[in-house]
């Protein structure tokens, strides 16, 4: 029962990311799945339901990807290029109107998931400037918690500005910049040395 839901939430997942929220019915979704409107309702209250679902399972997701990053023998620099490759994969499917619909038509649901990502990046953040420092690659002086919210700020207005297209979002250039922006801010010479000497083989994650 389990791996039925979840298969459910992946599919209406890449539905919403596709045609965003308000535009799919929960007929759509029973259409698109193959089965009887009577069998999605046996799981899901209603529409708020299923969309509530989908972006808790969205979270857990990128909360699972963050947890086995720290059981991979990977230094601090190497973890911030796995995750760059992630958000540049996500950007790939991201769509304006699913953030805007959740926003309009789902205020609280908006308000819960993006407070629940902000901890979870913000705090994988600390702990990955602190293992940076613990290792050398960072600066030893840097202000982790101060850095955290600047590079989460910074993150969060990317995907809310009109500045960049989607086409923008998800090239290499963009991210190449923010996160060299990032990293030039806060490693060592032992890290830039790293950097330099790795940088072709992190790119092919991008190509």
């Amino acid at each position: 029962m389990k791996d039925k839901v979840q298969n459910i939430l992946d599919h209406v997942s890449k539905l919403y990311h596709r045609y965003g929220i308000k535009s799919i019915t929960m007929d759509d979704v029973a259409r698109n799945l193959g089965i009887s409107k009577k069998t999605l309702y046996e799981h899901f209250r209603d529409k708020k339901d299923l969309v509530g679902q989908v972006l808790q399972s969205e979270y857990n997701q990128g909360c699972q990807v963050f947890d086995a990053l720290e059981h991979r023998n990977l230094n601090a620099i190497e973890e911030l290029f796995e995750i760059y490759s992630l958000i540049n994969s996500q950007v790939q499917e991201y769509n304006p109107s699913m953030e805007y619909d959740i926003r309009k038509y789902y205020p609280e649901l908006h308000s819960h998931i993006r407070s629940a990502r902000r901890k979870m990046l913000f705090d994988n953040s600390i702990r990955n400037m602190l293992k940076g420092k613990k290792e050398g690659l960072f600066r030893k002086n840097l202000n982790a918690e101060l850095i955290a919210k600047l590079h989460l700020f910074r993150i969060e207005n990317l995907y809310n500005s009109d500045l960049f297209t989607p086409e923008d979002l998800s090239s290499f250039d963009t991210f190449h910049e923010l996160f060299v922006y990032h990293l030039q801010g806060i490693m060592s010479e032992k890290g830039r040395a790293f950097f330099d000497k790795n940088f072709s083989r992190f790119r092919e994650k991008f190509e």
